[in-house]
């Protein structure tokens, strides 16, 4: 295996007019000729003092469809079709459908603040990657139950072994290096919508009286609610199919933690963010809609022995060998999601390590020179995903919770931003903003994450037992307990907020041997602290 080498580590520096000064975690500083560098990469150094490491390989069409396969919306839906059936019925179903705190905040709340967000964002990737994973493993396991005409039933036990293996094979896969995850990605997007469109209409074709699977009314599709959680009132039982669309849409900030590896990051990467959304938006309800229409009876579909409703949609409506085909399809494409969230875990978890916000940060950012990639920061998630779904073994009610914690946890982290652009007004627009849309939509992202927030913390059945809990209020708390306690044991004596690695200067022509001595004040303290420990 080549030799693991760290980004950080000092090189001679170029004499040259026109030079990036990097920094690196021990002090030492080299200089790279600005002409050697792209433009989104003398953007990155002077901007935000981050040296460039990753290589640029993603377009629109790759950037772009990274973003839709986070979101895996013919599978993700899938898998959390259960929630609106149970919570208000098909009514529910159709219609419930940032490095940035260091610039938007006042600079003595920027420690604590962006740690919090850190640790928010970081664990609540690592809970999407892990609930993806289990997705994965419990329809794979569907599509071999169908196989068996029903003789085989998943168990538990069986979907933690399953989900283990294939958090694996994603952990493989985020070891290679950057070209060869743009070329995987970029047709993706394509199959995705393909498969969509070709279940849509081959369920609605093949659901008929004469194949005993009669097609719903739009006015039951529309109107009819069935509120079999036990919460009263209904309408607020009604709030619970929320979770589905929640768990579909969030991570999408995944495609900035990939910034580095995209051309043009400032207009590609929001674009991408954008378009993948309004895509996912609109074809997650017409989806559902498609699903509600076809679905037969509720209390059917749920009880199904896999545990899969629309899975056992696509059994029912399109026989065994369609059923099947449709459930591997939607096998590949939630490990389409588990390849790109686990690509942006691992460049989180690097960028963090960069900035010192996470134990044993100088292991997790060294890059494998043969696939230029920080395959020790993926492979440390892919543990941590797979520990995390450990919890299944005990109790599945609390792997529920996982599903919900992650929704929360990176709503938060990017809710904290926001709050602080609106309270502090330290704010500098890019090439891409919304303009005098921006500051309603802010208010209401931090109100409608509030709301959500209530809702992904109750209990989604009454009466409220040990079985039934929702544990995503104990996993949110253990976050929050975990980020403030490792603040106060240790953080705070090194984090003062995101480094400065770089610094752009156009007309030095010379180096001396002072600069490549010269140390940030940030990093002294943290290795005396280090050293104190």
């Amino acid at each position: 295996m080549a030799e693991l080498t760290n980004p950080g580590e000092t090189r001679q520096r170029k004499q040259s007019v026109g030079a990036m000064e990097l920094q690196g975690p021990g002090g030492t500083v080299r200089t790279v000729a600005l002409e050697e560098m792209t433009d989104a990469d003398r953007a990155l150094a002077a901007e935000f003092g981050y040296k460039p490491v990753f290589k640029r390989e993603f377009g629109y069409l790759s950037t772009f469809s990274f973003a839709v396969s986070i979101s895996g919306l013919f599978s993700t839906v899938a898998t959390t079709f259960s929630y609106p059936l149970y919570a208000g019925g098909s009514s529910s179903a159709v219609w419930s459908w940032y490095y940035t705190v260091s610039r938007l905040a006042p600079r003595k709340y920027v420690p604590y603040i962006s740690w919090v967000t850190g640790w928010l964002n970081l664990l609540g990737q690592v809970a999407g990657v892990a609930s993806s994973e289990w997705g994965a493993a419990a329809l794979l396991l569907a599509a071999v139950s169908m196989g068996t005409d029903g003789a085989y039933v998943p168990t538990t036990n069986h979907t933690v072994g399953v989900m283990a293996a294939l958090t694996v094979v994603t952990g493989l896969v985020n070891s290679l290096s950057t070209y060869w995850m743009e070329k995987m990605t970029k047709g993706y997007v394509i199959f995705h919508i393909l498969v969509l469109v070709t279940c849509c209409i081959s369920l609605l074709a093949m659901a008929t009286e004469k194949n005993g699977t009669p097609k719903h009314t739009a006015k039951y599709v529309f109107t009819d609610i069935q509120n079999t959680s036990g919460w009263e009132p209904t309408g607020w039982s009604f709030m619970f199919g929320f979770l589905s669309v929640s768990w579909t849409m969030t991570d999408y900030d995944a495609t900035a933690h990939i910034t580095e590896e995209i051309t043009e990051p400032e207009l590609k990467a929001p674009w991408a963010i954008s378009m993948a959304m309004l895509f996912t938006y609109v074809a997650g309800w017409l989806y559902n809609i498609v699903l509600c229409f076809c679905m037969g009876e509720p209390a059917d579909i749920l009880a199904s022995d896999f545990a899969q409703p629309v899975a056992q949609i696509f059994l029912n409506v399109l026989g065994k060998a369609g059923g099947i085909v449709f459930t591997v399809c939607a096998f590949i494409i939630i490990k389409f999601v588990t390849f790109t969230a686990m690509q942006a875990l691992g460049r989180t978890l690097f960028a963090f390590s960069r900035d010192r916000l996470v134990p044993a940060s100088h292991i997790w950012t060294k890059i494998l020179p043969l696939t230029g990639t920080p395959v020790l920061a993926v492979w440390v998630c892919v543990f941590f995903c797979i520990a995390i779904n450990l919890i299944g073994l005990g109790s599945y009610t609390a792997i529920a919770g996982v599903f919900n914690v992650c929704a929360i946890a990176l709503d938060w982290s990017y809710c904290i931003p926001i709050a602080c652009k609106l309270i502090f007004g330290n704010f500098k627009p890019g090439p891409w903003h919304l303009g005098k849309f921006s500051y309603i939509v802010n208010i209401w992202a931090c109100l409608w994450t509030l709301f959500v927030s209530i809702i992904f913390l109750c209990p989604t059945v009454r009466p409220t037992t040990a079985e039934n809990m929702n544990y995503a209020v104990v996993f949110l708390s253990a976050i929050l307990v975990f980020a403030t306690a490792y603040w106060f044991a240790q953080g705070r004596k090194w984090y003062t907020g995101p480094l400065i690695e770089a610094e752009i200067n156009e007309n030095s022509s010379q180096t001396s041997d002072e600069d490549l001595a010269r140390k940030s004040k940030g990093e002294k303290e943290q290795e005396q602290a280090m050293q104190g420990m």
